[in-house]
């Protein structure tokens, strides 16, 4: 596109405009000067061929200034192959000029020279000058246009830019380059707005620079954008001078992006998508992926964050990998989500929210995933070492099994090097997921005595189980009693029983109840056995105090050595209290070089009493760590002597103690160790709970440890936390499980304290933060405490959902509880659930109104901590707010027509359905058929319903519309109406209303039907008319039952299928039809007739004709089993060599469209043939039509009848004159037929009716010519008002007789007041009468069929005019007429022969004149219609190689002696030179010989012919391909029916004829050919020559005087001038010929006698003697007066024939609206009377006599 400022307009030779400075403003887009851009790119050297000339095409000067000449140079070449000689003209402007003595010079152009012509151009103004040099020559003249340009701003760019497509609230840019297009520097300037930015905003452009502009897209709304921005550009001063627009076109859309989970199982909630881990192990991660989609066709960028609220105090158990990122349109990614959980027995429950920068809406996922910790169990709870003497040892297994997913770390509470005399190995590690570990345990005992202990196994992230050893220990002196696991278990029962022969101190342990913590589980046993107050069989029944307890039950030797010291021994005491009213005995055990010793080893203690010993520290080796868990057994002295009491187990205490003995400025271990979670969260619930934390030493060295509080925790944290053990040693490579207990406060710091680990008794330390705070819970309610029910319709139920979300770190239960009042209104479900922390549930509320208001409900949701009793609740309140109203539908359209649906078929409809009410409708659905049929055979109450709903019980929404899907099934032929009602439904589902109408839907069941609408006949039956066609192919029949209803037995296979495994398939139709070929000689061209089959219905029609062989299933040679009757071997030869065909088999037809197909019978075998024929339309008629052909020997004689029966006309009883009727024989054979009527039995049947002629014969006997028709003429004459039945056998010479029955009825007119008998015959099939649609092939066809006259009188003549159309585009046609003898006597056609040019049309007149006597005519005309001028010179030329053909045969023969010696080729090389060479066929390659003599004999001649070689038999083809070439091209026929039935006079319409045959004699004779002979010497004066001359004179006349200026203007003036004169009246002319007659009386003229005739004559002559003697001598004028009414009826009659004519054409409108005013054509002779008007005013003015 070019946009410039507007320059001035040139200058021409003779005016010329100044520069205007006017400013254009805004134009549309831009200024197009497409034409001036090309002129301003062109140049001198783009070159023009004009006349043999080359040259430039224009000269331009674009760079020029005032006051300056300027000079191009034209250059003329002459690039002909003549001489060129020129004139020109200079240019008529004074601004361009050339030289003065090249301005008249000649210029006289060589080939291949030039001449050059310079042109100066001199400007006086800035404006554009434009002119032209003419050059002549002899052949033409042009012209070379000169151009002067004024410099303007011209910038190009683009009418419009398409911006790529964006997404809202992103950007998209693109780039176009603008262009300055002029010489000038151009300054431009950008107008735009939003949502288009260019840039540069504005800039200068130099001559012919291109500067890219840059244009970006950022839409805020999903919309269409064109918004044209502006280009200001021009000067530098002034930037506003022009004005261009480029459109500016972008698309915005909406991103949106789709989370799929690859998991096909995956489950959503509330429409968000859920990503579950279910199940993993704590400390493991678990890995899940799901994936976003980009489904929009913008890009998309995305960010996935957390949903606010309810991370937990440990941080995020889930993981993302992906946090952002950008999707292509079609595009996804992956993301992985990890899970990580750190509390066992947990749920976690986070929401990722995907955002989407434009997007509408965000999408939710939820993560949720369980934490397991491990599960393990030890194979035996009691490890029973029986009896071991002292010194000796006993080793055990048990197997410690995990059952849980999660690795198990475990550790035992027992010192293994040999403070203990249990041992487990090993003593700490990890048990894999669902495997085992075996332990091996072992028991040492140093005293004899019965040793047991509960030893506890802790677990990490789990309670610890237990194990009880139990041993006893004999010596030579010592042999207590066995301890055996049935003791521990009667001991236990018995103590939970609180047996007091072993418990005395009831008092006691009633007073310190409440100080003694109870053990009630497994980690409340494990604290108090570490604290050293716990008896190993407490159980959470039994609150009594502990048999034994040591204090303290850690001893930390953390003493400083001095350098001078030599002393490492330090000591501390533990005190041992007996809580029993036995005496007890205390046993330490000893071990080996351990640098721990207790004092006193053993001693006995006394009841409810206390003793101390002390705890020595002895380190043998400095600078090391030790540590270890010294163990003390308590058993009761008297165990030795129970006999009957229960045995008591011993108890067993321990004391931790750690000690280094590291040298003042050692320094100690750096220890290499870890700790985990370093972040301890206890639940935020005030109970007692319980956490576990790994320490792990991971260097070589061992490691000690022990707990000290934070400093700035106050007291009551430090108080209410409880680590054990508290100190403790570590092997190298082991580890230590750390339990801590509390009870948070409400009080304690949100951020937590800290503990420090002081490792190695140093400075190294490890921080554990603990979290131990009481949060009350959080629930939040969706919808800001409100929810609200749209409009629900009475009775009706409406759901909701709701959210509610648990904001807290607590697992919590809630329940609703709704007001009694309001239950029957609103319900919830679920009412009760658990919340995971963080989750977001809903429920489902269901509101029902009961009447038409507005409902406010409060319901309460009352929730609490899962580990809390329920007493302890909080409250939230939802406020519930629903309106009841009334709701109805209604239909869009409240008649829905669905059309015809085949029957057997189905069809999808919707039934659109309308709420127009405040509240959706739920309803259900009824539909009532009523069923209209003509044949109501059937009872339509039993009738099933033929619409079938989709569902019956639906929901519209308020303001809304519903598509009910419905399917039409119909099950007959009829018209189906639907009665479709609803009912509204409550909210069980029950029915609340009665029925209402909503709608009615009707649709027509309907077979596929076909019509066959036309027919015409070829090949050897191409001269049998339509009438004879219809009857021999029954069409009448076929389209009566293709109109039928089918059979259910016709519908077994609804389409063509292959079903049979015989040859003749078997028939499911009762409908047969015969199908007659009619007969033709052998060898005869086929017999092919063609059917238009039409569809007259509405739907589409599948037709297909299926021989036998369509319908057998194929099947193997193998399975073909038994013989073939002589019917199957008929028909298989029959479809072996094709002798029927239909072309084409099938198709398809829609509504109203047409086909024509073609049936053909090939005569290749003597006989009849009959082949079966179904035709099929698929979910409609099947009909059986049987092909039946014959082919008859070439000397057969043969009459073909059509029908064995004929009708008459039906003849009046009182008629005198009976009509003449017809009855046709058809000759199929190929020799003359001779016939013979037998006439006695005519002769019989008078004498049987009174001697009265009933039924006679005219022609009883005749001959039929080969493929012609003969025409028996019958005459009935019934005697009384009956049906006549005659037999009667017609003979054929050397042939068979044929019995022929004849009907015909005899009426009273009488007696039925009928005037005329009856014209119809009752079995005359209908017969279209007009062809609509050429057939194939066929160029020429006539405008109608059949011609009906009805009832005429005898003389009567009566005209048609018909058409004749050739429908071909190229080829031009001749046709000619072709009328019989007996046919010219009463039918005449004119012109009766006639060329047709593509696409012409023209007309032809057919004239009937009645015969004298009564008939009923039924002929058969026939036009020929030729080929084209080419096909008829090719037949010429056939014909001439034909007859050269022949003359060489006459002339030349062929040797075909093999045995041939080298002298014949000499004889053939000396053929003379000079015979000139021919162009004929290949048989001039053979070389001739004298022709043999005609009087050969025939046996030699039969001889030679019996021994054809190859080359006579080649020949032999050759020649008969020449004479069927030669053959003349067959005509088309077309036929034409006429019927006419002509009637006699009555008497007196006889008296009436008689006087005008006397007046006009002789035009009588000549309008009837039938009548006599004119007498001699009266001559028609109009008729012949005469006649024509007169016409052509007339109508000079008239053509002369419509086109005369004078009777134009009479005309005109004609109506303003005075009548003159009167017309005379004259009476009407007393007879005249009779033309037509439709109500005459049934009586001929010819069987009056003379004598009737000449009385009546006479009679009425008498009666105007007078007036005939005055007539008689005024005959002259009487005859002219005729001939005057003759000339005028022609006149009329030509004038009606080309009105018709010009209608056809298309020229006249015959059913146009009559004008008021009708404007006369545009013609010469309007023309001068127009001129005549115009002269008429002239005339006025004249002086009178001028």
């Amino acid at each position: 596109m070019l946009a410039e400022s507007r320059g001035p307009d040139p200058l021409g030779s003779a005016q010329w405009k100044p520069h205007t400075d006017g400013n254009d403003g805004k134009l549309p887009g831009s200024l197009h000067r497409q034409q001036v851009v090309e002129r301003q790119k062109q140049t001198s050297s783009q070159r023009s061929y004009i006349l043999g000339l080359e040259m430039a095409s224009e000269l331009v000067w674009d760079n020029w200034d005032l006051g300056k000449e300027f000079t191009k140079t034209l250059v003329l070449k002459n690039v002909h192959a003549k001489l060129q000689k020129l004139h020109f003209r200079p240019p008529v402007s004074k601004f361009f000029t050339i030289m003065k003595e090249n301005q008249h010079q000649k210029i006289v152009l060589s080939p291949g020279t030039s001449f050059s012509i310079p042109v100066t151009f001199r400007p006086l103004k800035r404006c554009e000058y434009e002119d032209s040099i003419e050059f002549q020559s002899k052949f033409g003249s042009f012209k070379v246009c000169l151009r002067a340009i004024v410099p303007c701003y011209a910038l190009e760019l683009p009418d419009s830019v398409l911006l790529p497509l964006c997404a809202v609230k992103y950007s998209s840019y693109t780039t176009f380059f603008l262009k300055n297009a002029s010489k000038l520097h151009t300054s431009f300037q950008w107008e735009g707005r939003a949502p288009f930015q260019l840039s540069p905003e504005q800039g200068l452009l130099k001559p012919g620079e291109e500067l890219p502009i840059t244009v970006v897209f950022q839409p805020q709304e999903a919309l269409v954008y064109q918004e044209p921005v502006y280009c200001r550009f021009g000067g530098e001063e002034d930037k506003s001078q022009s004005c261009c627009s480029v459109l500016l076109q972008g698309l915005a859309k909406y991103p949106y992006l789709q989370l799929k989970n690859p998991n096909r199982d995956a489950k959503k909630e509330l429409g968000d998508l859920v990503l579950d881990f279910g199940s993993v192990a704590v400390g493991r991660t678990l890995h899940k992926h799901f994936d976003i989609f980009n489904p929009s066709p913008v890009t998309a960028s995305f960010s996935l964050s957390r949903l606010p609220g309810g991370v937990p105090l440990l941080g995020s158990e889930f993981s993302c990998d992906v946090t952002r990122g950008e999707l292509a349109p079609g595009a996804s990614v992956r993301v992985a989500v990890s899970f990580t959980p750190a509390v066992a027995n947990t749920v976690s429950v986070e929401y990722l929210s995907l955002n989407c920068k434009g997007a509408l809406n965000e999408t939710l996922l939820k993560l949720t995933g369980g934490c397991i910790g491990p599960k393990v169990s030890l194979s035996s709870p009691v490890v029973d070492f029986g009896r071991v003497e002292e010194g000796g040892a006993a080793v055990k297994t048990v197997d410690l099994v995990n059952s849980s997913p999660a690795q198990a770390v475990f550790q035992w509470d027992l010192d293994c090097c040999g403070h203990s005399v249990f041992c487990v190995q090993p003593a700490s590690g990890t048990v894999d997921p669902y495997s085992c570990t075996t332990l091996r345990v072992s028991y040492r005992p140093t005293r004899p005595i019965a040793h047991h202990r509960r030893v506890s196994c802790l677990i990490l992230h789990k309670d610890p189980v237990f194990l009880d050893c139990i041993g006893t220990c004999h010596s030579e002196l010592h042999q207590p009693t066995i301890l055996k696991p049935e003791h521990l278990v009667l001991y236990k029962l018995h103590w939970s029983r609180r047996d007091t022969q072993l418990d005395p101190c009831t008092e006691e342990s009633d007073q310190r109840r409440d100080n003694v913590p109870v053990p009630s589980t497994p980690m409340e046993e494990y604290f108090q056995s570490c604290l050293g107050n716990m008896d190993p069989f407490s159980s959470s029944s039994s609150p009594l105090p502990p048999h034994v307890s040591v204090s303290p039950h850690e001893l930390l030797f953390h003493h400083k050595l001095s350098s001078s010291s030599s002393s490492f021994t330090s000591s501390r005491s533990v005190s041992i209290t007996n809580h029993t009213r036995g005496k007890l005995s205390l046993e330490w055990t000893i071990a080996s070089d351990s640098p721990f010793a207790v004092s006193p080893s053993s001693c006995d203690l006394a009841p409810l009493k206390s003793t101390s010993f002390i705890v020595t520290y002895s380190p043998k080796q400095l600078n090391t760590l030790h540590g270890a868990q010294l163990e003390c057994f308590a058993y009761n002295k008297d165990n030795g002597d129970l006999k009957d009491r229960l045995l008591c187990p011993s108890w067993c205490v321990t004391v931790r103690v750690v000690g280094h003995s590291f040298q003042l400025g050692k320094e100690h271990f750096i220890p290499r160790c870890s700790l985990e979670p370093h972040l301890v969260v206890f639940p935020s619930l005030s109970v007692l709970s319980h956490r576990t934390v790994l320490l792990q030493n991971k260097g070589e060295l061992p490691l000690t440890f022990s707990v000290n509080l934070d400093h700035d925790s106050g007291p009551a944290e430090a108080a209410s936390l409880v680590v054990v053990p508290s100190c403790g040693w570590i092997l190298p490579e082991s580890h230590q499980i750390l339990t801590l207990r509390t009870i948070p406060t409400e009080d304690g710091p949100k951020q937590g304290f800290s503990l420090h680990l002081e490792l190695n008794a140093d400075k190294h330390t490890q921080k554990l933060t603990v979290i131990s705070t009481v949060e009350r819970p959080c629930v939040c309610l969706g919808g800001d405490g409100s929810l609200y029910f749209q409009p629900t319709n009475v009775g009706s139920q409406t759901h909701r959902s709701h959210q509610i979300r648990n904001l807290s770190r607590l697992p919590l239960r809630f329940q609703w509880r709704i007001p009694e009042s309001d239950q029957e209104l609103i319900c919830v479900e679920p009412d009760a659930g658990e919340l995971h922390p963080n989750e977001t549930t809903a429920q489902t509320w269901s509101f029902s109104p009961l009447e038409e208001k507005t409902y406010t409900s409060r319901a309460t949701l009352a929730f609490w901590p899962t580990q809390t009793p329920e007493c302890d609740k909080s409250h939230l309140t939802l406020k519930v707010v629903g309106t009841g109203a009334i709701g109805f539908i209604e239909a869009k359209t409240a008649v829905l027509n669905v059309g015809d649906v085949v029957v057997g078929t189905y069809r999808s409809i919707e039934i659109p359905l309308v709420n127009n009410s405040p509240c959706s409708v739920s309803f259900c659905v009824s539909v009532q058929q009523i069923c209209l049929d003509k044949d109501l055979s059937y009872d339509p109450t039993n009738e099933p319903s033929a619409l079938h709903l989709d569902c019956d019980r639906l929901t519209v929404a308020s303001q809304s519309t519903l598509l009910l899907q419905s399917t039409v099934r119909p099950h007959r032929r009829a018209q189906y109406t639907w009665t479709i009602s609803y009912q509204t439904l409550n909210a069980d589902g029950s029915t609340s209303s009665l029925p209402k109408v909503v709608c009615e839907v009707r649709a027509k069941g309907v077979f596929p039907t076909l019509q066959v609408t036309d027919a015409c006949s070829g090949g050897s039956i191409g001269r049998v008319d339509k009438m004879r066609l219809w009857k021999l192919l029954s069409l009448d029949s076929l389209n009566e039952h293709l109109f039928a209803n089918p059979s259910p037995t016709e519908l077994t296979y609804r389409t063509p299928t292959r079903h049979s495994l015989r040859s003749c398939p078997s028939v499911f139709t009762n409908t047969t039809l015969d199908f007659s070929f009619s007969a033709a000689p052998l060898n005869s061209d086929p017999s092919t007739f063609m059917l238009m089959l039409h569809n007259p219905g509405s739907i589409p029609v599948d037709w297909a004709f299926l021989f036998p062989d369509d319908q057998e299933i194929e099947l193997e040679y193998w399975a073909e089993t038994g013989e073939f009757s002589s019917t199957e071997l008929h028909q298989m030869k029959i479809q072996d060599n094709h002798l029927f065909s239909i072309t084409p088999c099938s198709g398809t037809l829609h509504p109203g469209q047409q086909r024509a197909v073609k049936f053909s019978y090939s005569h290749d075998f003597t006989g009849t043939d009959r082949l079966p024929v179904v035709l099929k339309l698929s979910y409609g008629r099947e009909i059986l039509l049987n092909f039946q052909g014959l082919t008859l020997e070439t000397d057969r004689p043969y009459l073909h009848f059509t029908s064995k029966t004929h009708v008459f006309t039906s003849v009046a009883i009182e008629d005198r004159s009976p009509p003449r009727q017809m009855y046709e024989l058809y000759n199929g054979g190929a020799v003359p037929v001779f016939y013979r009527v037998d006439t006695a039995v005519l002769s019989q049947l008078q004498a049987d009716n009174f001697n009265h002629p009933v039924l006679c014969c005219l022609n009883p006997k005749g001959e039929v010519l080969p493929g012609k028709t003969a025409t028996l003429e019958w005459i009935f004459s019934p005697v009384e008002a009956k049906m006549y039945h005659m037999d009667i056998p017609i003979q054929i010479q050397d042939g068979d007789s044929t019995l022929v029955r004849f009907e015909g009825c005899g009426f009273n007119s009488t007696t039925l007041g009928l005037s005329n008998p009856l014209n119809y015959s009752d079995v005359s099939p209908f017969v279209p009468g007009g062809q609509r649609l050429p057939f194939p092939g066929q160029m020429v066809f006539l405008s109608e069929d059949s011609v009906s006259l009805g009832d005429i009188s005898v003389y009567s003549q009566t005209s048609r005019i018909l058409f004749l159309t050739n429908v071909s585009h190229t080829d031009t046609v001749h046709f000619v007429w072709e009328l019989s003898q007996q046919h010219s006597q009463v039918v005449h056609m004119s012109p009766n022969r006639g060329v047709l040019c593509p696409r012409e049309t023209v007309s032809a007149v057919l004239t009937f004149t009645a015969a004298e006597q009564p008939t009923v005519y039924q002929l058969h005309l026939i036009c020929q219609v030729c080929h084209t001028d080419a096909a008829l010179t090719q037949y010429h030329d056939a014909l001439q190689r034909l007859e050269e053909e022949r003359e060489r045969h006459q002339n030349e023969f062929t040797i075909t002696d093999k045995n041939l010696t080298g002298s014949h080729g000499v004889l053939t090389e000396k053929e003379p030179v000079a015979t000139p060479a021919r162009k004929v066929s290949s048989f001039s390659k053979y070389k001739t010989l004298p022709p043999i003599c005609a009087d050969s004999g025939s046996d030699t001649l039969g001889n030679i012919c019996a021994r054809l070689t190859k080359a006579e038999r080649r020949e032999k083809r050759q020649s008969a391909k020449v004479q069927k070439d030669s053959e003349p091209p067959q005509p088309d026929l077309l036929h034409l029916r006429v019927t006419a039935h002509s009637h006699g006079l009555t008497p007196d319409q006889l008296n009436e004829q008689h006087r005008c045959l006397q007046s006009d004699e002789p035009q009588r004779s000549e309008s009837f050919s039938s009548s006599p002979t004119l007498p001699a010497g009266k001559t028609p004066p109009t008729h012949g020559p005469e006649r024509d001359v007169l016409t052509y004179v007339f109508s000079s006349l008239l053509r002369d005087i419509l086109d005369d200026p004078a009777f134009a203007q009479y005309l005109i003036t004609s109506p303003f001038k005075p009548v003159l004169y009167q017309a005379l009246q004259t009476a009407p002319p007393p007879c005249k010929s009779q033309k037509t007659s439709s109500s005459a009386a049934p009586q001929c003229l010819w069987h009056v006698s003379e004598d009737e005739l000449r009385e009546q004559h006479s009679a009425a002559d008498g009666d105007e003697a007078a007036g005939r003697s005055e007539n008689e001598t005024h005959t002259p004028s009487d005859r002219l007066s005729a001939e005057h009414t003759d000339i005028v009826e022609d006149v009329l009659v030509q004038v009606l024939q080309n009105v018709m004519v010009e209608a056809s054409r298309g020229e006249l409108d015959l059913t146009a609206h009559p004008r008021s005013v009708i404007l006369p054509p545009h013609s010469a002779r309007n023309r001068r009377m127009s001129r005549a008007m115009a002269e008429k005013p002239k005339n006025k003015n004249k002086p009178a006599g001028t």
